[in-house]
């Protein structure tokens, strides 16, 4: 019998002159297979072939096998090795915190508004995401130049706050997420970082690029 020929299978047969018949990789191949993932730990039997086959004789190879003959230590189906079990459990639990960023509707960046809230709203009634809201407003630039606003005293009761469903990207994104912190009846400023306003390009004959804005805005309904 010639090492070209010689295979190794279960039920093991554990013959010293037999497993002789083949060469170093085969042997270290097979305990790589079938031997469990502690056996391979416990006798640094992981890894590439080729770097454990430098550091292992042929006779170290028969041994770990005589070893696994004795222990009856195979793999047992479905077993893992610890790595494998670690990277599973990271991904679950990077799985579960992503699902509940998406359930608790969590930004997971940082915010690019600040607000200051110039008069308390219920503190019972907030907007959900798709809900129409109505509001007054007024935004300006940092120097103060009014470029918006739906704010006149005077005509109050006849001018109709703007409404419009928060949080589908109707608006600049600042003021979808800063409307979703207010609650009804709420009157805030609210300081709004380019990024999620604007941007670069600004608005032409209005907002000139990467414009802080800062707007007043009150929440007079929830739809």
């Amino acid at each position: 019998m010639t090492s070209s020929n010689f295979k190794i299978s279960i039920p093991i047969s554990c013959n010293t002159n037999l497993l002789r018949c083949s060469r170093k990789k085969e042997i270290i191949t097979w305990l790589q297979e079938h031997a469990s993932f502690k056996f391979l730990a416990d006798n640094k039997l992981k890894g590439a072939l080729k770097n454990i086959a430098k550091v292992k004789s042929k006779d170290d190879c028969v041994k770990y096998y005589l070893q696994l003959c004795e222990s009856k230590d195979f793999r047992k189906e479905g077993e893992l090795d610890e790595s494998a079990k670690a990277a599973a459990a990271d991904k679950d639990a990077v799985a579960a915190v992503t699902e509940s960023a998406a359930n608790l509707d969590i930004a997971t960046e940082t915010p690019k508004f600040k607000k200051a809230v110039l008069k308390k709203g219920n503190k019972l009634n907030y907007p959900r995401k798709g809900d129409t809201v109505k509001v007054y407003y007024k935004g300006s630039l940092v120097n103060g130049t009014v470029f918006d606003t739906n704010i006149h005293p005077q005509r109050r009761g006849k001018i109709q706050p703007l409404a419009f469903k928060v949080g589908k990207g109707l608006v600049i994104r600042g003021w979808d997420e800063a409307l979703l912190t207010m609650s009804l009846g709420e009157k805030a400023q609210i300081t709004i970082e380019p990024e999620w306003a604007y941007g670069k390009r600004g608005l032409e004959g209005k907002i000139p690029p990467n414009a802080t804005l800062i707007f007043e805005v009150e929440l007079m309904a929830i739809e």
